[in-house]
């Protein structure tokens, strides 16, 4: 190896090793969309979360109790899959990763159920921005549609978002 690969490049800043560029508030535009990858749940995926849950309601391990109570196989928990709305399965973060102060609020509406094979493709849209002195806060809605077009849950975040980096 040469002394310049052992010792690092003085061209190389790890600070400025961005996956994409920084921007600000004032760069985010209503409407914008920061998609998440598509995921298929899976059984594993499903007993994790009951497992770091402690939610051991059958209706989301037992296939005969759900059944029998008007569902084709067991649910997915609700809260696993609201989590597929968090900011980091998104680019959003590395988009305002200097300037992200926290993340305020979320609600969201679970419209219909999901389950283990189920593909969920979840996305943000940024909705408004409201400029607040020094800071901004950013709202999204939340969106996560299943592999049939449905969409199983609606929702809002609000992040808070120092206004120059």
């Amino acid at each position: 190896m040469s002394e310049r690969t052992t010792a690092g490049s003085a061209d190389f800043d790890p600070d400025d090793f961005l996956v994409v560029p920084a921007r600000t508030f004032e760069d985010l535009r209503v409407g914008e969309v920061f998609r998440a990858p598509s995921r298929t749940l899976t059984d594993a995926h499903a007993a994790a979360f009951q497992t770091v849950s402690a939610d051991n309601h059958p209706v989301h391990y037992d296939a005969e109790w759900a059944r029998k109570r008007g569902h084709p196989a067991p649910v997915v928990h609700g809260l696993q899959v609201l989590a597929f709305t968090a900011p980091g399965a998104t680019l959003f973060p590395h988009f305002i990763g200097e300037v992200f102060i926290s993340f305020l609020e979320l609600s969201c509406t679970f419209l219909a159920e999901v389950h283990s094979g189920d593909t969920l493709y979840p996305a943000l849209t940024v909705t408004a921005l409201e400029p607040q002195g020094d800071n901004g806060i950013v709202v999204t809605a939340a969106t996560i549609h299943n592999q049939r077009g449905e969409l199983v849950l609606s929702g809002r975040h609000k992040y808070l978002l120092r206004r120059t980096a």
